[in-house]
C-alpha cells in the first residue's frame, strides 16, 4: 500500500517533532504567557503520572516524566527562561537548574521563584478543561508547602494557558497536515474497496481489523478502535441488540477512525455503498441525503469565525440549517496533540443546546478541528426509512479563514 512507503522512519520522525518543539517554545510559549498574563509557569508531576501537556513540552525520545519532573518557565519582558528540576535534564529543550546532591528538589524550586519574584505564578488546575487540570493533589500541596507566602497566594489557574499550548499549530505543522489526513482518507479508501470487501462473506469487524492492522503496519498509532456500520432498508442508524455485520449489496456502510503520526491527530469519517447488481450508483435518496451534508459543512466552515465561542459557532450552524430544511447535528471538536483535543467543542451529539465552559472559549487563529456533524433525510427508495449520513472531516483555521486539510467526500465510495 502506497501509504506505508510514505511513513518517515522513526528517527526522522524523532528529528522533525523536535525541530518543532524548538519552534513552539520559542514562538507559542512567549505569546500565550502575555495573553494570559502569567509571568511564571509551573508544570509539575511525577513518572505515569503525567500532566496532560506534559509529554507534548518533552523530546520525542521522552515517553514518561522521570521521577519527578518539573518545568518552569519565567517571563521577563518579552523573554521567557525555559528551566527543568529534573534529575535527567532536556538538554537544548531546557537549562538544567537543579543539582540533587547539592539542594532539595522543592528548595531549589522555592529559591528559583524567589529570585525570580513572579506576580502571577500559573499551575494546572481547572474545573473546566481536563487538559488544563494536570497537577495532582499531592503535588498541589507539595508546592504550596515549599513556597509559602507571599508566593502562595499568587497561584493562579493556568487552563487556558494549558488549551492555548497543545492547541496552537505553528506554520510547520499546518503545512505537514494535510499529509497525515491524505493518508487517513487513503485507508479508508481502500477500506472500502473490493480489495477488502467482498459482500456476502466480509463483516464489518473484518474491515475494523483491516484498518487496525494496517494503521499498525505503516507504524501510525491508532488513538480509538475504528468503527464500520450498516444501514439498509430494515436497519437503521439506530443501535440494535443484533444488528447484521455481513456487508451485503444495498447496504450504506460508515466507518470512523483516527490515528496519531507526527504527534498530531486525526479523525475521519466517510461512507460506501455496496452495489447491487445493476446499479451503477447509489439511490437518488441517499446521493441526495450526502448533498445535505455537504451544504451543512459548508455552513459549518462559514460561521467558524475568529473570537466566536463554540457555543455561538453552533446556535449559527443550526438556525441556517433549520431554515434549509436540514435535519442536523453538530459535534465538532479540536483535533491536535490529542485527538479530543484542547480548544472549543461545537456542540455534543446531546448536547446541541450548547455546552457549557468549554463551549464557551473562544476560536483562536492556527487552530486545527475535526468537523464532524449529521444529517438525517428519508430515503423513498428505502420506503421512507431515514437514513444518517455521518461526516468528519479535518479542517484547519489560519489566516482568519477555514479550509479543508485534504478536502472532504462529496460522493459515495462504490464496492462491487
Amino acid at each position: 500500500m502506497d501509504f506505508i512507503n510514505e511513513i518517515l522512519p522513526l528517527r526522522e520522525q524523532a528529528s522533525i517533532r523536535d525541530r518543532w518543539l524548538k519552534t513552539r517554545l520559542e514562538t507559542i510559549i512567549p505569546d500565550l504567557l502575555q495573553r494570559e498574563n502569567i509571568d511564571m509557569w509551573i508544570v509539575i508531576c511525577r513518572e505515569y503520572n503525567e500532566d496532560p501537556v506534559l509529554l507534548s513540552l518533552l523530546p520525542a525520545t521522552s515517553m514518561s516524566a522521570r521521577r519527578r519532573t518539573i518545568l518552569l518557565f519565567s517571563r521577563n519582558g518579552d523573554e521567557v527562561e525555559r528551566m527543568t528540576l529534573s534529575r535527567y535534564g532536556y538538554e537544548g529543550f531546557y537549562e538544567g537548574v537543579w543539582d540533587p546532591d547539592k539542594e532539595d528538589q522543592f528548595k531549589c524550586l522555592a529559591r528559583i521563584v524567589r529570585e525570580r519574584d513572579p506576580k502571577r505564578i500559573g499551575i494546572n488546575t481547572s474545573e473546566t478543561f481536563a487538559f488544563g487540570d494536570g497537577i495532582t493533589q499531592t503535588e498541589f500541596r507539595l508546592i504550596s508547602d515549599a513556597l509559602g507566602e507571599p508566593y502562595r497566594a499568587r497561584l493562579r489557574s493556568a487552563e487556558n494557558l494549558c488549551v492555548g499550548w497543545l492547541e496552537g499549530r505553528i506554520p510547520e505543522e499546518i503545512v505537514a497536515y494535510p499529509r497525515l489526513v491524505k493518508t487517513g482518507h487513503q485507508i479508508i479508501a481502500r477500506a472500502f474497496s473490493t480489495a477488502v470487501i467482498h459482500p456476502g462473506l466480509t463483516s464489518t469487524d473484518d474491515v475494523v481489523w483491516w484498518m487496525r492492522d494496517s494503521m499498525q503496519e505503516a507504524g501510525l498509532s491508532a488513538w480509538f478502535q475504528p468503527t464500520i456500520d450498516i444501514q439498509a432498508p430494515g436497519q437503521s442508524y439506530e443501535v440494535s441488540e443484533n444488528p447484521r455485520k455481513t456487508i451485503m449489496p444495498g447496504d450504506l456502510l460508515h466507518c470512523d477512525m483516527g490515528f496519531h503520526y507526527l504527534g498530531l491527530a486525526t479523525d475521519q469519517q466517510q461512507h460506501a455503498y455496496v452495489l447491487r447488481p445493476g446499479e451503477s450508483d447509489a439511490p437518488p435518496g441517499l446521493i441526495a441525503a450526502l448533498q445535505d451534508g455537504n451544504r451543512l459543512q459548508d455552513i459549518h466552515l462559514e460561521e467558524m469565525q475568529l473570537s466566536r465561542s463554540g457555543n455561538e459557532v453552533l446556535r449559527a450552524i443550526l438556525e441556517r440549517a433549520a431554515d434549509e430544511g436540514i435535519r442536523a447535528q453538530v459535534y465538532t471538536h479540536p483535533l491536535g496533540v490529542h485527538g479530543h483535543a484542547a480548544g472549543p467543542l461545537v456542540g455534543l451529539w446531546d448536547r446541541q443546546d450548547g455546552v457549557p465552559g468549554v463551549g464557551d472559549y473562544p476560536l483562536y487563529d492556527d487552530t486545527v478541528y475535526s468537523i464532524e456533524l449529521n444529517v438525517t433525510r428519508s430515503i423513498p427508495e428505502w420506503d421512507g426509512q431515514d437514513a444518517r449520513i455521518m461526516l468528519e472531516e479535518d479542517a484547519v483555521l489560519t489566516g482568519g479563514e477555514m479550509r479543508w486539510l485534504d478536502g472532504r467526500q462529496e460522493s459515495f465510495y462504490l464496492i462491487g
